[in-house]
């Protein structure tokens, strides 16, 4: 059984017979929307016995492919992270280019939504799963719509999205809702318990029930020294903090140092989490601005120790 199925069987149970057009899965980040999106496809393309929950055998020649992560019937279109210059972008969107190729001027995407949809499936259906469906520009929404109404060859298309307030009412409109949960944590400790690891009480806790934070464990377990270490140093003074702050710098990943800091802070009032968390927004925009990163850090360190009344 993979953990998709371990955690999110259920779910899958309802997904497997739909004859509809589209889907919107929606829940918050790193829940596991995307994998159940993937064994959705996989379920719809199986041609061997499924599962208990309904998912994909597993060994059919769809399966493998899926296993492979070489399918010929899947799309996945997602926001673009970074600009043409390499920097992070400032605003995800997904352009009109992502579905017409004659529109992708700047050639970002490889494979284009109407081209890749008028190939008939190799095997089942032609599955699209659009990752961050409230990133949709509305040009690229409208051009969807007839695709999603009257889709060539059956094709299913799944939507991804953390809240369905921001994504344009008219895909809403058109899609089978279902919603991804938090999984219980001892489903998450039965996770890590099958991947030969035993239970990490403190992982356990930070993940709260998102499969998305199991896939990264290790980079989020240094995320978790690191935040710790670094909130040690702001109450030793301000040269070690300094310092830390420099170590931290090196180390940054955007995906969980963030989180992990706010997860070490939970034990702070709620006056301190509150100022402690308006200095790391501050620096989350310095560095989406691309200003200097050590400025960027010191002026962190100073903002949290008077935060954390150690100024």
């Amino acid at each position: 059984m993979t953990t998709t199925v371990l955690l999110h069987g259920p779910l899958l149970e309802q997904t497997g017979d739909f004859r509809g057009n589209a889907l919107l899965l929606t829940g918050p980040a790193r829940v596991g929307k995307r994998d159940v999106a993937l064994a959705v496809a996989a379920q719809h393309n199986c041609s061997g016995t499924r599962g208990m929950y309904g998912e994909g055998c597993g060994i059919c020649p769809s399966c493998r492919a899926f296993a492979a992560g070489a399918h010929p019937d899947l799309l996945i279109v997602e926001p673009r992270a970074t600009t043409s210059t390499g920097k992070a972008a400032r605003r995800k969107v997904i352009p009109i280019g992502a579905i017409l190729e004659n529109r992708d001027k700047g050639r970002e995407y490889e494979t284009h939504v109407f081209e890749f949809l008028e190939v008939r499936p190799t095997f089942r259906r032609r599955v699209v799963v659009v990752d961050g469906a409230e990133h949709l520009g509305a040009e690229a929404a409208n051009a969807l719509l007839k695709l999603v109404e009257e889709p060539p060859h059956r094709a299913l298309f799944v939507f991804l999205a953390e809240d369905v307030r921001a994504v344009i009412p008219t895909i809403v409109s058109r899609s089978a809702r279902l919603s991804v949960t938090p999984a219980p944590d001892r489903a998450i400790e039965r996770t890590l318990t099958r991947a030969g690891e035993a239970p990490d009480a403190e992982l356990v806790a930070f993940a709260a029930g998102r499969a998305g934070v199991l896939a990264d464990r290790e980079a989020v377990r240094a995320a978790l020294t690191d935040a710790a270490e670094f909130t040690h140093a702001l109450n030793t003074g301000l040269l070690s903090a300094l310092e830390a702050a420099e170590r931290l710098e090196k180390r940054w990943n955007a995906d969980w140092h963030p989180e992990a800091l706010r997860f070490t802070w939970r034990t702070l009032s709620a006056h301190e989490r509150a100022r402690a968390d308006a200095a790391l927004e501050a620096l989350q925009t310095a560095l989406e601005a691309y200003a200097s990163p050590s400025l960027s850090f010191q002026v962190f360190v100073l903002n949290l120790r008077e935060a954390l009344g150690e100024g």
